[in-house]
């Protein structure tokens, strides 16, 4: 979602929650990540390319606080009605324009991402951009695509990345300075295709962490 104005994420957000396959894929990455890195009541989070906060508000719960960034202001506005409305104060929805030099600051232990890397057209300086927050032994935990055809999205438009082969990205990591590397698969999603068939896509999870 950080290269949002090659698809309008603003129209879409009142609405971003409605999809149940969305929301399931979310709960999905969210308990991957429980299940790989033990949250602490001590921990600060940045969830970078949060979108509504499907993922961000399912680890609220488990770490001290924990920041949502995106580059949609409706998304972000989203976000903060529901911490709002939930009486969070522990959570924070920060807009970003990563295209205009603008990008997230501080200093956290943990960094995640879920299903917004394809969206983004270098990698590499994000992720060492990613890698000066986190603080020594903290984590980055990304999820998205493994390899796909193109099929996933029914739009195309702002899609830099037909998913990730997961070796690669193993060795950007790698290269940018993380250790301790690990992947999983963290869901499935089934989509129905126009000529009738139904496809299946599956989404990995990886971390690593800054020693």
């Amino acid at each position: 979602m950080m290269d949002a104005e090659k698809r309008d994420f603003d129209s879409e957000a009142a609405t971003w929650d409605e999809e149940p396959t969305r929301v399931r894929l979310a709960n999905d990455v969210a308990e991957a990540i429980l299940g790989q890195i033990t949250l602490t009541p001590d921990m600060d989070v940045l969830d970078f390319g949060c979108g509504t906060g499907l993922v961000t508000l399912r680890l609220q719960p488990a770490v001290r606080s924990i920041t949502g960034v995106d580059s949609s202001q409706g998304m972000i506005d989203v976000l903060k009605a529901k911490i709002s409305r939930l009486q969070l104060p522990n959570v924070k929805a920060i807009k970003i324009d990563p295209d205009k030099g603008d990008f997230p600051v501080g200093a956290y232990h943990l960094v995640l991402s879920s299903m917004t890397l394809h969206h983004v057209k270098k990698i590499e300086p994000l992720l060492q951009h990613l890698y000066g927050l986190i603080v020594p032994t903290g984590y980055i935990s990304i999820a998205d695509l493994d390899p796909e055809d193109g099929r996933f999205h029914d739009n195309n438009k702002g899609i830099f990345h037909f998913g990730f082969d997961r070796g690669e990205l193993r060795r950007t990591l790698t290269e940018s300075g993380f250790s301790d590397i690990r992947d999983t698969t963290a869901s499935e999603v089934v989509k129905p295709q126009p000529e009738g068939e139904m496809k299946r896509f599956t989404i990995f999870l990886m971390t690593g962490r800054r020693m």
